[in-house]
């Protein structure tokens, strides 16, 4: 499929301010991470898997061409930044994977049979319920 270290060295990081409640130290430092991947770019997709992740991921991708995850869980910006890397490769794993195409299968004899034997069986006791003809 693709190497995770070296799609790892393509990501771009940033360290940016946390919203929301937390006093002084949410003012004071950038825990939240952002990531940022340009897909045109990258050296090691191929092109037919930037294509196949530029239309799947079209609503989440910026004009410029840029995939971009924020992470702000954590108060480690540490743990951030690891926590966006395997977003971002999951969320780029799931988009290439292919899924199978199902063969359908032939239905067995044994299967027919039995249900054609159940029918007939089902039609017997149908017919026995019925008033004699007495002509």
């Amino acid at each position: 499929m693709f190497s995770e270290e070296a799609l790892i060295k393509e990501f771009k990081f940033k360290g940016i301010r946390s919203s929301g409640a937390g006093g002084q130290h949410v003012n004071k430092v950038s825990s939240k991470i952002e990531l940022s991947f340009s897909i045109q770019e990258s050296l090691v997709l191929n092109e037919r898997q930037k294509e196949v992740i530029l239309y799947k991921l079209s609503n989440r991708i910026t004009k410029d061409g840029l995939l971009i995850l924020q992470c702000g869980e954590s108060r480690s910006q540490h743990r951030n930044k690891n926590i966006a890397i395997v977003r971002a490769i999951q969320l780029l794993k799931s988009t290439l994977y292919i899924k199978k195409r199902r063969i359908p299968t032939k239905t067995p004899r044994s299967v027919i049979i039995k249900r054609l034997k159940n029918k007939r069986a089902n039609k017997e006791r149908k017919v026995n319920r019925r008033k004699p003809d007495l002509d």
